[in-house]
């Protein structure tokens, strides 16, 4: 059993930068792949980035990449997703979520957190 906290959403102008951690909880952390998704108002869960267990691999979505970093720090079971150039199309709920293997599936994901919320504002 895995248990995730995010933290670190908030208000922000367009532009600008946050970074979103996602704290474990349980056992064998490296083990997980990580994936952030997010759902903006109105809208279906997407996918935003994802990391393997090793860090070796990562994937992100066409609409952040070279914007947005996935990093894990496995020795403290956390996940963080820096989010630079933040736009207003970015405002989501944001969740963070582990599974056996790297995907941009939601359903290969087991665990959620229950999300943060991040809001751009032009």
């Amino acid at each position: 059993q895995v248990q995730l906290v995010e933290s670190g959403g908030g208000l922000v102008q367009a532009g600008g930068s946050l970074r979103l951690s996602c704290a474990a909880s349980g056992r064998r952390f490296s083990t997980y792949a990580m994936g952030w998704f997010r759902q903006p108002p109105g809208k279906e869960r997407e996918f935003v980035a994802a990391i393997s267990g090793s860090a070796l691999s990562t994937d992100y979505s066409d609409s952040v990449k070279g914007r947005f970093t996935i990093s894990r720090d496995n020795a403290k079971n956390t996940v963080h997703l820096q989010m630079n150039s933040l736009k207003p199309e970015d405002t989501a709920v944001y969740y963070c979520a582990a599974g056996s293997i790297l995907s941009t599936r939601s359903g290969r994901y087991n665990y959620w957190g229950q999300g943060t919320q991040v809001t751009v504002s032009s």
